[in-house]
């Protein structure tokens, strides 16, 4: 099977025999929706297919190909009336340059379009009755020199942009928060991203420019331009639409299956499904509870790692997606934005905005009273944060889509909450716990480093999922484990849950189960140096450290014989209750 792995070339695809997961299906919708559309999606989740799947669809120039590249597609039993009926330019804006001053990108997005306008005319001189001299230092009036020749042919333009904010997003991303002054002299006023859109605008007042479809991450540019381009329908949050640029379960079996057969171990499909599951499911765009999708990008990095070797690919997260780190680093460096790192990473927390803002510029995010809401907002436009569900009153609760991203949160509140030169040391220290079921030099670690990070004005929001927060920022490891947190056990939930992923299993590594619990000083009528002062084993007696270790043994004990029903004798599991003592102290018992 021949997974298009990074190939957005819908034609290739099609005329070289690569897999294609119809979505064909959805353009008589796209055509009733309106004539200029936003369709946005996180990176790497397939938006590029879908534009040259549309460019592919309406260019006059393949009619000849229409048969042989939509023919057994959806679309192609049934096809629309303006199929293959206009001349189509396509813009990527992910090829404009980022860096230097504001005059050089200026420079860049015009030279990008120029060079766009040429191949354009290139390719329709046929059709063409006469042509235009592309302006060197201003694209704008090219474009509309284009228009020009395009109304005089006699045929209409379909102009489709993909990426449309990236070059745009990597100047805010890059800059200080506080001193936007790139991002807001390409975007805001009149700056020169905005005059685009002005003269895109102006192109569907009955200039020659018919329809316009228009990809990006996020509203955060098109609301910066807004009064430049005010036109737009958005599609995004569309509930027809919510697997357009994701694969279902459905959808994604039979290829698990066909992979598992040709490597000769049908037997490990369901094994196989269950971890594209963990890793890679889970996004959902749309409020109405649609099916979770699956991130098309790491689901055909998966299945082609195994296609090729019979095993699983050792790294579960992409390398080609690992750059949405900087997107976490990004919002961590915002007032408000290291506290909704941590809300999302701790599951039992719930994260909830009163809305999924579907338009706000780049200023509101510093704003006091918007920009803890859109800062998760634009979370989910990132693909780190998903829509699961509804509150009591109305608003939408996010969490994390799956496991893949969860390790970009807790790589990067461990290098928040860590200096450099410990996170080693604690992740050695880690490691003895996996490797051996040493639990005293991890905890020993936390209060000589960690814990000390916290003063009093962290205690009155204190709780078990502080710690627990701690640990997993240091425990977690998706090269050998399963992780998770808060893993459902048929309606009984454990803190932390470090199942070994299958492959693994031909090393010495242990499974571990973790439940944690807090005890305030207060609880105890103790100061902080007299708990600093007892021992472990006197610590353990008092009345309240007691209560909550025998609490957390009878929960360890529950959960145990689920996990051990769920993978039977293969697991080897160690289960620990491990107390946080103000935070001044751990203390901790193994579970039998």
């Amino acid at each position: 099977m021949k997974f298009p792995y990074g190939n957005s070339d819908f034609y290739k695809i099609i005329s070289e025999g690569y897999l294609y997961l119809d979505r064909t299906d959805c353009i008589p919708f796209l055509e009733e929706a309106g004539d200029s559309l936003l369709f946005l999606r996180p990176r790497r989740f397939g938006k590029s297919l879908l534009v040259s799947m549309l460019e592919n669809y309406y260019d006059i120039a393949k009619a000849a190909d229409f048969e042989r590249l939509f023919g057994h597609l959806a679309i192609g039993k049934n096809p629309t009336p303006l199929h293959n009926q206009y001349l189509v330019m396509k813009w990527d804006f992910s090829f404009v340059r980022t860096y230097g001053s504001v005059d050089d990108i200026d420079r860049a997005l015009h030279q990008y379009i120029n060079q766009r306008i040429r191949d354009f005319i290139s390719r329709y001189d046929h059709l063409l009755t006469d042509t235009v001299q592309a302006q060197t230092e201003n694209a704008m009036i090219s474009f509309l020199d284009l228009l020009t020749l395009v109304r005089g042919s006699g045929h209409k333009l379909y102009l489709l942009i993909d990426e449309y904010d990236n070059f745009a997003n990597e100047v805010l991303m890059s800059g200080s928060i506080n001193n936007p002054e790139r991002y807001a002299t390409l975007v805001t006023g009149e700056g020169i991203f905005k005059s685009f859109f002005k003269a895109i605008k102006g192109g569907m007042a009955g200039l020659g420019l018919d329809r316009s479809f228009i990809t990006g991450v996020s509203p955060i540019v098109m609301s910066d331009v807004t009064s430049g381009y005010n036109i737009a329908t958005n599609l995004t949050w569309k509930p027809r639409l919510n697997d357009l640029c994701g694969f279902t379960g459905d959808e994604i079996r039979p290829l698990v299956d066909a992979v598992a057969a040709t490597c000769q171990l049908p037997h490990k499909a369901e094994e196989a499904m269950e971890l594209i599951r963990v890793f890679y499911n889970g996004s959902r765009f749309a409020f109405n509870d649609p099916q979770p999708v699956y991130n098309p990008t790491l689901v055909f990095y998966f299945l082609r790692e195994w296609q090729e070797s019979c095993l699983y690919p050792e790294k579960v997260l992409d390398g080609n997606l690992s750059s949405d780190y900087q997107k976490l680093v990004y919002i961590s460096n915002h007032p408000d934005g290291e506290a909704i790192l941590l809300a999302a990473l701790n599951a039992q927390e719930v994260l909830s905005v009163p809305e999924v803002g579907e338009r706000f510029g780049a200023g509101e995010m510093l704003l006091p009273d918007k920009r803890r809401d859109r800062l998760a907002s634009l979370l989910c436009y990132l693909g780190v944060l998903t829509v699961a569900g509804r509150t009591a009153d109305g608003g939408y609760v996010l969490e994390i889509p799956n496991l893949v991203i969860r390790r970009l949160y807790a790589e990067r509140v461990l290098e928040l909450i860590l200096p450099p030169h410990d996170q080693q040391a604690g992740q050695d220290a880690a490691k003895l716990l996996y490797a051996q079921g040493k639990m005293q030099p991890l905890c020993d670690f936390l209060e000589q480093n960690q814990l000390k990070i916290f003063d009093n004005r962290d205690y009155h929001g204190a709780n078990d999922l502080t710690f627990k927060t701690l640990f997993l920022t240091l425990l977690y490891n998706d090269i050998a484990y399963m992780m998770d947190s808060e893993s459902a056990l048929e309606r009984a939930y454990a803190d932390l849950t470090m199942i070994l992923r299958p492959e693994m299993r031909r090393f010495t590594l242990l499974d571990i189960l973790i439940e944690f619990k807090y005890v305030p000083l207060v609880k105890l009528k103790l100061s902080g140096q007299e708990v600093k002062s007892h021992t472990a084993a006197a610590l353990k007696q008092l009345d309240p450290v007691q209560t909550e270790i025998t609490q957390a043994e009878t929960q360890l004990r529950l959960y145990a014989t689920k996990l051990q029903a769920k993978y039977g004798d293969q697991l080897r599991l160690r289960a620990y209750a491990v107390v946080a003592i103000g935070f001044e102290r751990l203390v901790w018992v193994e579970v039998t």
